[in-house]
């Protein structure tokens, strides 16, 4: 065949039935899966909500617990004092002149009005003697102006001035004689001398110290009360007084002032201690022991106490309900072995182990204390000092604690 005799006849499917429908079927997949695109925006999806786990309850903090019962203790204001004595004083010379005799020594115990020394009378006889004669011749010469006068020769002017001569010379021989007696160096009170400085031969001036006098019977005990414990100072009340050399004695509230320190802001009050042998020295340091009142208190171990979140001082309890109290207590009395506190009711379930991990209004699974050596156990000792009657202890301004009656309660197990 040549070229151009043979023409190309292009296919053609037209004609086909079966081509028709398998672009019908094309077309229908299409339509479905656009469709199936679209169908997200058209009808929303039901997105299945996972359901929340249900809390589970945080179980209860295990604490153990301690039954304690209340009991009575005796409120105590406890300050240190000084022992001062109750006349303190410097003996001066009335008069001056020579040391004739001295009739005492040092250390020595008079009595009011005892001769200490004696000065040299010479000078001061001399004196008394001159007045006494000018009173006797002051005496004759107004006699003389009387009976004159009475006999009608003599004038009231007269009589008058021997009246003013014999008071003067009545005034020398009192002046004389007043002037010996204060030769006399005498005790204005009894006491001890506890100073003496003069000797046989010396000479004193008017108005010279020459030795001193202490009384110490009573003493009288001074200390310094704080302002919020005024209240509960009273004269009257009774008082224990422990000397720093272990001498115990009982005294009585005779004075509070009325006006505090300016610099401290205490009020000074005196408590007297008979010391009728004078066997308690004066000057030296003593612990005075005011009874104030009483009150209710639990005896714990400091080990028990927290802090709440305000710093408060407190000891945290379990109640009825199994939920944690937190009580503010006041220290009482402290001692050795443990403190006495107030603030809880008379009856407390107290948290001894455990209670620096829960806190107020939570609950607890409270279970009883067991063993002997636990956290917070503390059992009162008969006998055993309390804290503010060691004598290591520092001191300082007066302050109320406690002092638990001699049958000392054990506690509730």
């Amino acid at each position: 065949m040549s070229d151009t005799s043979q023409e190309r006849q292009t296919l053609s499917f037209d004609s086909d039935a079966g081509s028709k429908r398998s672009k019908f079927i094309a077309g229908g997949i299409a339509l479905l899966i656009a469709l199936w695109m679209g169908s997200g925006y058209i009808i929303p999806s039901e997105e299945t909500e996972e359901a929340a786990p249900a809390p589970i309850a945080p179980e209860a903090v295990t604490v153990a617990v301690r039954g304690s019962q209340a009991d009575s203790v005796t409120q105590v204001f406890v300050a240190e004092g000084q022992a001062l004595p109750d006349r303190d004083t410097m003996v001066r010379a009335e008069a001056g002149g020579e040391i004739a005799e001295v009739l005492v020594a040092k250390g020595d115990v008079v009595e009011a009005g005892a001769l200490i020394a004696r000065l040299s009378t010479t000078a001061r006889d001399s004196d008394l003697a001159r007045a006494r004669e000018e009173l006797s011749r002051a005496q004759r010469e107004y006699d003389n102006a009387q009976a004159l006068l009475d006999r009608g020769v003599s004038t009231v002017d007269r009589v008058s001035q021997a009246r003013a001569t014999l008071a003067a010379a009545q005034a020398s021989v009192t002046a004389a004689e007043e002037a010996l007696n204060n030769t006399e160096i005498r005790a204005p009170f009894p006491g001890r001398l506890e100073m003496l400085d003069i000797s046989a031969g010396e000479f004193v001036s008017t108005g010279e110290e020459i030795a001193r006098l202490v009384d110490n019977t009573p003493l009288t005990i001074q200390v310094q009360v704080p302002q919020q414990s005024l209240k509960d100072i009273e004269e009257g009340q009774e008082a224990e007084v422990v000397f720093i050399t272990g001498t115990e004695a009982q005294g009585k509230v005779q004075f509070v002032s009325s006006s505090a320190s300016a610099e401290t802001r205490t009020f000074t009050a005196e408590v007297r201690v008979e010391n009728a042998d004078g066997s308690i020295p004066a000057g030296i340091s003593a612990r005075v022991r005011i009874p104030t009142g009483e009150t209710r208190a639990h005896f714990v171990s400091p080990a028990i106490l927290s802090l709440d979140t305000n710093g408060t001082l407190g000891v945290k309890t379990v109640n009825d309900d199994d939920k944690v109290v937190f009580n503010k207590i006041a220290i009482v009395r402290a001692q050795t072995d443990g403190i006495w506190i107030a603030g809880l009711p008379d009856e407390a379930q107290i948290i001894t182990i455990g209670q620096g991990f829960v806190n107020d209004g939570e609950t607890v699974n409270p279970q009883p204390e067991t063993g002997g050596d636990n956290e917070g156990e503390a059992q009162p000792m008969t006998g055993v000092p309390e804290i503010d009657e060691l004598e290591d202890q520092p001191s300082g301004d007066g302050q109320i604690t406690g002092s638990a009656e001699a049958a000392q309660p054990e506690q509730v197990e």
